[in-house]
């Protein structure tokens, strides 16, 4: 009898030290997914940290949007400053203007038209240095008018880094007949990654020159 009882303690005791062991190995293996999955959720955040980073250092300006009009009726060019935030670089033939009066809404891509006027200057962006646009319709010129390094002389990639600055032109009377008084116009210029720059604006009631100041 005692022998029995002393044999049902040791297996008891087997049994308690192999439910021990079992507790010890789930137990190691949990930590392990949760190290495991803490490591890749902080990988993960970091990552969308450094993407939502580089969206809000980087992206595209919009400084000033200037119209010309042929006669007092309907503005058929429209250039559009724009200038990079701090950030990373802005190749402009990634970029897309979208437009709109309400009516229609436009969306631009580059046509590989580009003028230089950042070392001789212009006497007349509007006639003079206006780019040949190819397809007005769907595509947009640009005007090269500060460029220290050179980043935009490559026609096929224009790249605008920080202190840059450059005129999108638009054929808008070719895109929808042009911009008439107190027409309201909206848009966006999309940059590949970053910020967009806004387009918005309500046209004067007149036209009493043939440069007018939109936004």
């Amino acid at each position: 009898m005692l022998d029995y009882i002393k044999s049902r303690r040791g297996a008891i005791g087997i049994g308690t030290l192999i439910i021990f062991i079992a507790l010890v190995l789930v137990a190691a293996v949990a930590a392990a997914v949760i190290i495991n999955t803490a490591a890749n959720l902080q990988h993960k955040a970091a990552r969308v940290g450094e993407e939502s980073t580089r969206q809000v250092a980087s992206g595209i300006q919009v400084l000033k949007i200037t119209g010309y009009a042929v006669n007092t009726k309907n503005i058929t060019k429209l250039a559009i400053l724009v200038s990079p935030n701090v950030g990373d670089e802005i190749d402009l033939s990634s970029t897309i203007v979208t437009i709109s009066n309400g009516d229609y809404k436009a969306s631009l891509v580059y046509g590989g038209q580009i003028t230089y006027v950042n070392t001789n200057g212009t006497r007349d962006i509007f006639n003079e240095s206006w780019p040949n646009i190819a397809n007005p319709t769907t595509e947009f010129g640009v005007i090269v008018l500060q460029d220290a390094d050179g980043s935009m002389n490559n026609t096929e990639h224009p790249t605008m880094n920080f202190g840059d600055k450059a005129i999108i032109a638009i054929n808008v009377g070719d895109v929808f007949g042009g911009i008439m008084p107190r027409e309201r116009i909206y848009g966006e210029v999309i940059p590949e990654f970053g910020a967009s720059g806004i387009i918005e604006f309500r046209a004067p009631s007149t036209f009493s020159e043939h440069v007018v100041t939109l936004q």
